[in-house]
Protein backbone atom coordinates (compact mmCIF):
# COMPACT_ATOMS: atom_id res chain seq x y z
CA UNK A 1 0.00 0.00 0.00
CA UNK A 2 1.34 3.24 -1.11
CA UNK A 3 1.72 5.78 1.45
CA UNK A 4 1.29 10.13 0.80
CA UNK A 5 5.01 10.24 -0.07
CA UNK A 6 4.82 7.45 -2.75
CA UNK A 7 2.33 8.49 -4.10
CA UNK A 8 3.59 12.55 -4.88
CA UNK A 9 6.48 10.61 -5.65
CA UNK A 10 4.42 8.86 -8.42
CA UNK A 11 2.21 12.14 -9.61
CA UNK A 12 5.59 14.16 -10.03
CA UNK A 13 6.86 11.02 -11.97
CA UNK A 14 4.07 11.18 -14.63
CA UNK A 15 3.69 15.00 -14.56
CA UNK A 16 7.39 15.98 -15.06
CA UNK A 17 8.68 16.95 -18.58
CA UNK A 18 10.86 14.33 -20.27
CA UNK A 19 13.49 17.22 -21.43
CA UNK A 20 14.33 20.44 -20.25
CA UNK A 21 13.65 22.06 -23.51
CA UNK A 22 10.07 20.62 -23.33
CA UNK A 23 10.33 22.73 -20.09
CA UNK A 24 11.16 25.81 -21.38
CA UNK A 25 8.47 25.57 -24.50
CA UNK A 26 5.69 24.81 -21.86
CA UNK A 27 6.76 28.06 -20.14
CA UNK A 28 6.70 29.91 -23.07
CA UNK A 29 3.38 28.98 -24.01
CA UNK A 30 2.09 29.73 -20.59
CA UNK A 31 3.39 33.16 -20.63
CA UNK A 32 2.48 34.03 -24.22
CA UNK A 33 -1.59 32.84 -23.35
CA UNK A 34 -1.22 35.30 -19.99
CA UNK A 35 -0.20 38.00 -22.34
CA UNK A 36 -3.34 37.56 -25.46
CA UNK A 37 -6.16 37.69 -22.35
CA UNK A 38 -4.95 39.79 -19.46
CA UNK A 39 -6.97 42.99 -21.31
CA UNK A 40 -10.01 40.99 -22.37
CA UNK A 41 -10.31 39.01 -19.21
CA UNK A 42 -13.61 38.88 -17.52
CA UNK A 43 -14.56 36.94 -14.11
CA UNK A 44 -16.05 33.51 -14.48
CA UNK A 45 -19.78 33.13 -13.08
CA UNK A 46 -19.76 31.29 -9.93
CA UNK A 47 -19.98 27.20 -9.52
CA UNK A 48 -22.02 25.86 -7.44
CA UNK A 49 -19.52 25.28 -4.76
CA UNK A 50 -18.67 29.04 -4.43
CA UNK A 51 -22.41 29.79 -4.60
CA UNK A 52 -22.95 27.07 -1.44
CA UNK A 53 -20.47 28.79 0.16
CA UNK A 54 -21.49 32.49 -0.42
CA UNK A 55 -24.34 31.35 1.19
CA UNK A 56 -23.50 29.62 4.14
CA UNK A 57 -21.22 32.95 4.89
CA UNK A 58 -24.95 34.48 5.33
CA UNK A 59 -25.12 32.27 8.24
CA UNK A 60 -23.07 34.37 10.27
CA UNK A 61 -25.43 37.62 9.75
CA UNK A 62 -28.14 35.46 11.23
CA UNK A 63 -30.21 34.86 14.51
CA UNK A 64 -29.03 31.25 14.69
CA UNK A 65 -25.52 32.49 14.12
CA UNK A 66 -26.03 34.56 17.39
CA UNK A 67 -26.85 31.80 19.07
CA UNK A 68 -23.63 30.12 18.56
CA UNK A 69 -21.63 32.60 19.58
CA UNK A 70 -23.46 32.46 22.81
CA UNK A 71 -21.08 33.48 25.74
CA UNK A 72 -18.44 35.05 23.70
CA UNK A 73 -20.00 38.42 23.09
CA UNK A 74 -18.36 41.32 25.22
CA UNK A 75 -15.12 41.93 26.67
CA UNK A 76 -14.02 39.34 29.15
CA UNK A 77 -13.43 40.55 33.00
CA UNK A 78 -11.14 39.14 35.40
CA UNK A 79 -14.31 37.51 37.58
CA UNK A 80 -15.65 36.07 34.25
CA UNK A 81 -12.97 33.46 34.44
CA UNK A 82 -12.91 30.11 36.35
CA UNK A 83 -11.12 26.97 35.81
CA UNK A 84 -13.95 24.41 35.34
CA UNK A 85 -17.33 25.12 33.78
CA UNK A 86 -16.50 28.88 32.48
CA UNK A 87 -18.74 29.94 29.92
CA UNK A 88 -16.26 33.04 29.34
CA UNK A 89 -14.84 33.32 25.83
CA UNK A 90 -12.00 31.18 25.85
CA UNK A 91 -10.16 32.78 22.72
CA UNK A 92 -9.63 35.82 24.96
CA UNK A 93 -6.36 35.45 26.79
CA UNK A 94 -6.21 38.36 28.85
CA UNK A 95 -6.79 39.78 31.07
CA UNK A 96 -4.84 37.24 32.99
CA UNK A 97 -6.21 35.74 36.10
CA UNK A 98 -3.80 32.74 37.25
CA UNK A 99 -0.56 34.96 36.54
CA UNK A 100 1.28 31.23 37.74
CA UNK A 101 0.17 29.73 34.56
CA UNK A 102 1.24 32.24 32.05
CA UNK A 103 4.64 32.22 34.24
CA UNK A 104 4.80 28.90 33.79
CA UNK A 105 4.06 29.26 30.02
CA UNK A 106 6.96 31.29 29.71
CA UNK A 107 9.52 29.51 31.67
CA UNK A 108 8.53 26.38 30.20
CA UNK A 109 9.34 27.99 26.68
CA UNK A 110 12.69 29.47 27.97
CA UNK A 111 13.71 25.71 28.50
CA UNK A 112 13.41 24.92 24.98
CA UNK A 113 15.48 21.56 24.00
CA UNK A 114 15.54 19.06 21.12
CA UNK A 115 17.09 14.89 21.81
CA UNK A 116 19.36 15.53 18.81
CA UNK A 117 21.60 18.55 20.99
CA UNK A 118 22.61 15.32 22.90
CA UNK A 119 25.88 13.64 21.95
CA UNK A 120 25.19 10.01 22.38
CA UNK A 121 28.45 8.19 21.16
CA UNK A 122 29.70 7.85 24.41
CA UNK A 123 26.73 5.92 25.42
CA UNK A 124 26.70 3.83 22.29
CA UNK A 125 30.26 2.89 22.48
CA UNK A 126 29.63 1.68 26.34
CA UNK A 127 26.20 -0.27 25.19
CA UNK A 128 28.54 -1.76 22.58
CA UNK A 129 31.00 -2.79 25.08
CA UNK A 130 31.06 -7.03 26.04
CA UNK A 131 32.17 -5.17 30.06
CA UNK A 132 30.83 -1.75 30.03
CA UNK A 133 27.82 -2.37 32.03
CA UNK A 134 26.32 -5.16 34.40
CA UNK A 135 23.39 -7.12 33.38
CA UNK A 136 21.75 -5.35 36.25
CA UNK A 137 22.57 -1.92 34.80
CA UNK A 138 21.40 -2.75 31.34
CA UNK A 139 18.12 -4.14 32.36
CA UNK A 140 17.83 -0.64 34.38
CA UNK A 141 17.91 1.45 31.23
CA UNK A 142 15.73 -0.58 29.20
CA UNK A 143 13.05 -0.76 31.87
CA UNK A 144 13.05 2.86 31.69
CA UNK A 145 13.27 3.18 28.37
CA UNK A 146 10.47 0.68 28.45
CA UNK A 147 8.23 2.50 30.70
CA UNK A 148 8.99 6.08 29.82
CA UNK A 149 8.78 5.89 26.20
CA UNK A 150 4.84 5.12 26.74
CA UNK A 151 4.82 6.84 30.04
CA UNK A 152 4.52 10.18 28.68
CA UNK A 153 2.57 9.29 25.08
CA UNK A 154 -0.47 8.59 27.65
CA UNK A 155 0.25 11.54 29.23
CA UNK A 156 0.48 14.14 26.21
CA UNK A 157 -3.03 11.68 25.36
CA UNK A 158 -4.77 12.68 28.80
CA UNK A 159 -3.37 16.72 27.91
CA UNK A 160 -5.04 16.51 24.15
CA UNK A 161 -8.07 14.55 24.41
CA UNK A 162 -9.09 15.46 27.87
CA UNK A 163 -7.45 18.30 29.92
CA UNK A 164 -7.19 21.04 27.40
CA UNK A 165 -11.26 20.47 26.67
CA UNK A 166 -12.13 20.42 30.18
CA UNK A 167 -10.08 23.33 31.72
CA UNK A 168 -11.75 26.67 30.55
CA UNK A 169 -8.93 29.21 31.49
CA UNK A 170 -7.32 30.14 28.30
CA UNK A 171 -3.94 30.81 30.15
CA UNK A 172 -3.97 27.44 31.54
CA UNK A 173 -4.30 26.11 28.44
CA UNK A 174 -1.53 27.88 27.21
CA UNK A 175 0.28 26.12 29.22
CA UNK A 176 -1.12 22.59 28.25
CA UNK A 177 -0.39 23.35 25.00
CA UNK A 178 3.22 23.75 25.94
CA UNK A 179 3.16 21.18 28.50
CA UNK A 180 2.17 18.81 25.11
CA UNK A 181 4.56 19.70 22.75
CA UNK A 182 7.51 19.15 25.84
CA UNK A 183 5.68 15.50 26.10
CA UNK A 184 6.21 14.62 22.42
CA UNK A 185 10.03 15.50 22.84
CA UNK A 186 9.98 13.66 25.55
CA UNK A 187 9.11 10.99 23.82
CA UNK A 188 11.34 11.22 21.01
CA UNK A 189 14.09 11.48 23.28
CA UNK A 190 13.57 8.28 24.51
CA UNK A 191 13.20 7.07 20.87
CA UNK A 192 16.76 8.37 20.30
CA UNK A 193 18.08 6.81 22.99
CA UNK A 194 16.46 3.51 22.04
CA UNK A 195 17.29 3.99 18.00
CA UNK A 196 20.83 5.23 19.23
CA UNK A 197 21.74 2.53 21.49
CA UNK A 198 20.41 0.12 18.48
CA UNK A 199 17.69 -1.60 20.88
CA UNK A 200 15.01 -3.78 19.77
CA UNK A 201 12.20 -1.38 19.44
CA UNK A 202 9.17 -3.91 19.85
CA UNK A 203 10.90 -5.34 22.42
CA UNK A 204 11.10 -1.72 24.27
CA UNK A 205 7.92 0.09 22.93
CA UNK A 206 5.70 -3.02 23.95
CA UNK A 207 7.01 -3.87 27.74
CA UNK A 208 4.01 -1.49 28.68
CA UNK A 209 1.85 -4.60 27.73
CA UNK A 210 4.68 -7.47 28.25
CA UNK A 211 6.56 -6.38 31.93
CA UNK A 212 3.86 -6.50 34.90
CA UNK A 213 5.72 -3.89 36.96
CA UNK A 214 5.13 -1.39 33.68
CA UNK A 215 2.50 -3.04 32.94
CA UNK A 216 0.31 -1.95 36.03
CA UNK A 217 1.67 1.47 36.49
CA UNK A 218 0.29 1.99 32.62
CA UNK A 219 -3.19 0.64 33.45
CA UNK A 220 -3.60 2.45 36.75
CA UNK A 221 -3.71 5.54 34.42
CA UNK A 222 -5.53 4.95 32.23
CA UNK A 223 -8.43 3.78 34.23
CA UNK A 224 -8.45 7.64 35.09
CA UNK A 225 -8.62 9.08 31.59
CA UNK A 226 -11.24 6.23 29.73
CA UNK A 227 -13.87 7.95 30.69
CA UNK A 228 -13.14 11.61 30.47
CA UNK A 229 -11.18 11.55 27.12
CA UNK A 230 -14.45 10.30 25.55
CA UNK A 231 -16.07 13.57 23.05
CA UNK A 232 -19.13 13.39 24.79
CA UNK A 233 -18.05 13.72 28.28
CA UNK A 234 -18.72 17.20 29.87
CA UNK A 235 -18.25 18.67 33.33
CA UNK A 236 -20.99 20.82 34.85
CA UNK A 237 -21.91 18.04 37.75
CA UNK A 238 -20.34 17.56 40.98
CA UNK A 239 -20.01 13.46 39.53
CA UNK A 240 -18.59 14.77 36.82
CA UNK A 241 -16.22 17.88 38.18
CA UNK A 242 -14.94 15.26 40.45
CA UNK A 243 -13.61 12.68 37.46
CA UNK A 244 -11.53 15.54 36.25
CA UNK A 245 -10.40 16.27 39.60
CA UNK A 246 -9.07 12.62 40.14
CA UNK A 247 -7.77 12.61 36.68
CA UNK A 248 -5.84 15.38 37.86
CA UNK A 249 -4.76 13.73 40.84
CA UNK A 250 -3.70 10.50 38.70
CA UNK A 251 -1.71 12.71 36.00
CA UNK A 252 -0.11 15.08 37.83
CA UNK A 253 0.31 14.05 41.09
CA UNK A 254 0.85 10.26 40.65
CA UNK A 255 1.86 9.59 36.69
CA UNK A 256 4.09 12.60 36.70
CA UNK A 257 4.63 12.73 40.26
CA UNK A 258 5.48 9.51 41.56
CA UNK A 259 6.30 6.85 38.97
CA UNK A 260 8.76 8.90 37.13
CA UNK A 261 10.92 8.81 40.16
CA UNK A 262 13.26 5.33 41.03
CA UNK A 263 13.81 5.70 37.03
CA UNK A 264 15.37 8.73 37.07
CA UNK A 265 16.99 8.40 40.22
CA UNK A 266 18.24 5.10 38.94
CA UNK A 267 19.51 6.65 35.72
CA UNK A 268 20.49 9.99 36.88
CA UNK A 269 22.62 7.73 39.44
CA UNK A 270 24.26 6.28 36.49
CA UNK A 271 24.95 9.51 35.10
CA UNK A 272 27.03 10.49 38.46
CA UNK A 273 29.32 7.43 38.02
CA UNK A 274 29.78 8.75 34.78
CA UNK A 275 27.80 5.79 33.09
CA UNK A 276 25.81 6.51 29.67
CA UNK A 277 25.76 9.96 29.83
CA UNK A 278 23.89 11.01 27.09
CA UNK A 279 21.08 9.28 28.30
CA UNK A 280 21.39 10.88 31.89
CA UNK A 281 21.34 14.19 30.18
CA UNK A 282 18.27 13.59 28.76
CA UNK A 283 16.97 12.76 31.43
CA UNK A 284 18.01 15.34 33.54
CA UNK A 285 16.16 17.55 30.79
CA UNK A 286 12.94 15.56 31.08
CA UNK A 287 13.24 15.69 34.81
CA UNK A 288 13.40 19.96 34.70
CA UNK A 289 10.22 20.11 32.64
CA UNK A 290 8.46 16.87 34.59
CA UNK A 291 9.31 19.13 37.65
CA UNK A 292 7.48 22.19 36.25
CA UNK A 293 4.46 19.66 35.11
CA UNK A 294 3.98 18.85 38.29
CA UNK A 295 4.01 21.97 40.06
CA UNK A 296 1.72 23.61 37.61
CA UNK A 297 -0.90 20.00 38.14
CA UNK A 298 -0.60 21.19 41.94
CA UNK A 299 -1.69 24.39 41.20
CA UNK A 300 -4.24 23.58 38.71
CA UNK A 301 -5.90 20.63 41.54
CA UNK A 302 -5.46 23.43 44.63
CA UNK A 303 -7.57 26.44 42.10
CA UNK A 304 -10.19 23.99 41.43
CA UNK A 305 -10.44 23.14 45.12
CA UNK A 306 -10.77 26.91 45.88
CA UNK A 307 -13.18 27.94 43.42
CA UNK A 308 -15.25 24.35 43.97
CA UNK A 309 -14.84 23.25 47.73
CA UNK A 310 -18.02 21.37 48.06
CA UNK A 311 -16.09 18.73 45.63
CA UNK A 312 -13.18 18.52 48.17
CA UNK A 313 -15.61 16.81 50.82
CA UNK A 314 -13.86 13.83 53.53
CA UNK A 315 -14.83 11.45 50.64
CA UNK A 316 -12.98 12.90 48.04
CA UNK A 317 -10.16 13.60 50.68
CA UNK A 318 -9.95 9.73 51.20
CA UNK A 319 -10.21 9.00 47.43
CA UNK A 320 -7.09 11.30 46.20
CA UNK A 321 -5.08 10.11 49.46
CA UNK A 322 -5.63 6.31 48.41
CA UNK A 323 -4.78 6.84 44.54
CA UNK A 324 -1.73 8.65 46.15
CA UNK A 325 -0.69 5.59 47.79
CA UNK A 326 -1.54 3.50 45.36
CA UNK A 327 0.56 5.03 43.20
CA UNK A 328 3.44 4.94 45.90
CA UNK A 329 3.30 1.22 45.82
CA UNK A 330 3.09 0.44 42.58
CA UNK A 331 6.44 2.28 42.27
CA UNK A 332 7.92 0.74 44.77
CA UNK A 333 6.94 -2.75 43.02
CA UNK A 334 8.76 -1.41 39.79
CA UNK A 335 12.01 -0.36 42.49
CA UNK A 336 12.44 -4.20 43.58
CA UNK A 337 11.59 -5.60 40.13
CA UNK A 338 14.18 -3.11 38.72
CA UNK A 339 16.96 -3.56 41.10
CA UNK A 340 16.63 -7.37 42.88
CA UNK A 341 20.42 -6.57 44.45
CA UNK A 342 22.10 -3.43 45.22
CA UNK A 343 23.12 -1.22 42.18
CA UNK A 344 24.31 2.38 41.88
CA UNK A 345 24.67 2.98 45.22
CA UNK A 346 21.11 2.46 46.20
CA UNK A 347 19.02 -0.62 46.51
CA UNK A 348 15.04 -1.36 46.88
CA UNK A 349 14.87 -0.49 50.88
CA UNK A 350 16.33 2.91 49.91
CA UNK A 351 14.26 3.22 46.92
CA UNK A 352 11.01 2.44 49.06
CA UNK A 353 11.75 5.34 51.65
CA UNK A 354 12.62 7.52 49.10
CA UNK A 355 8.70 6.73 47.66
CA UNK A 356 7.47 7.02 50.65
CA UNK A 357 9.09 10.39 51.20
CA UNK A 358 7.98 11.70 47.85
CA UNK A 359 4.34 10.26 48.45
CA UNK A 360 4.44 12.19 51.54
CA UNK A 361 5.08 15.64 49.67
CA UNK A 362 2.18 14.69 47.14
CA UNK A 363 -0.11 14.54 49.75
CA UNK A 364 0.80 17.79 51.76
CA UNK A 365 0.98 19.68 48.51
CA UNK A 366 -2.78 19.09 47.39
CA UNK A 367 -3.45 19.48 51.59
CA UNK A 368 -3.47 15.94 52.98
CA UNK A 369 -2.12 14.68 55.76
CA UNK A 370 1.49 12.66 55.18
CA UNK A 371 1.16 8.85 55.38
CA UNK A 372 4.94 7.74 56.26
CA UNK A 373 5.88 9.34 59.36
CA UNK A 374 9.53 9.89 59.66
CA UNK A 375 10.57 9.39 55.86
CA UNK A 376 13.23 10.94 54.87
CA UNK A 377 15.27 11.54 51.36
CA UNK A 378 18.05 9.33 50.89
CA UNK A 379 19.16 10.59 47.58
CA UNK A 380 19.52 14.20 48.54
CA UNK A 381 21.07 14.97 45.11
CA UNK A 382 18.64 14.30 43.53
CA UNK A 383 16.74 17.61 45.51
CA UNK A 384 19.67 19.48 44.00
CA UNK A 385 18.52 18.15 40.33
CA UNK A 386 15.40 20.10 40.80
CA UNK A 387 16.40 23.13 42.12
CA UNK A 388 15.68 24.55 38.44
CA UNK A 389 17.49 27.87 40.19
CA UNK A 390 20.78 26.41 39.82
CA UNK A 391 22.56 23.32 38.64
CA UNK A 392 26.09 23.12 38.66
CA UNK A 393 27.85 21.24 35.75
CA UNK A 394 26.79 18.01 36.81
CA UNK A 395 28.02 15.56 33.58
CA UNK A 396 30.49 17.85 32.54
CA UNK A 397 28.58 19.32 29.66
CA UNK A 398 27.35 22.49 28.20
CA UNK A 399 24.67 22.94 30.64
CA UNK A 400 26.24 25.49 33.31
CA UNK A 401 23.39 27.21 35.39
CA UNK A 402 19.69 28.05 35.22
CA UNK A 403 18.80 31.19 34.84
CA UNK A 404 15.42 32.62 36.68
CA UNK A 405 13.02 31.56 34.33
CA UNK A 406 14.66 28.29 33.63
CA UNK A 407 16.19 29.25 31.13
CA UNK A 408 20.17 27.76 30.34
CA UNK A 409 23.57 30.02 30.11
CA UNK A 410 25.96 27.82 28.03
CA UNK A 411 30.15 28.05 28.62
Amino acid sequence: MLNWDDYKKSEEKQVAPSTVQEEIVQEQIVQETKEETIEEHIPAEPGERAKKAKESLEMLDTKEGEEELEGLAGRVQVDDKAMINCRADLNQLVPFKYDWAWQKYLDGSANHWMPQEVNMTADIALWKSNDGLTEDERMIIMRNLGFFSTADSLVANNLVLAIYRLITNPECRQYILRQSFEEAIHTHAYQYCIESLGMDEGEIFNMYREIPSVAKKASWGLKYTKEISTPGFVTGTDETDKLLLKNLIAFYCVLEGIFFYCGFTQILSMGRRNKMTGTAEQFQYILRDESMHLNFGIDMINQIKIENPHLWDEQMRQEAAQMILEGAELEIQYARDTMPRGILGMNAGMMEEYLQFIANRRLVQIGLEEEFEGATNPFPWMSEIMDLRKEKNFFETRVIEYQTGGALTWD
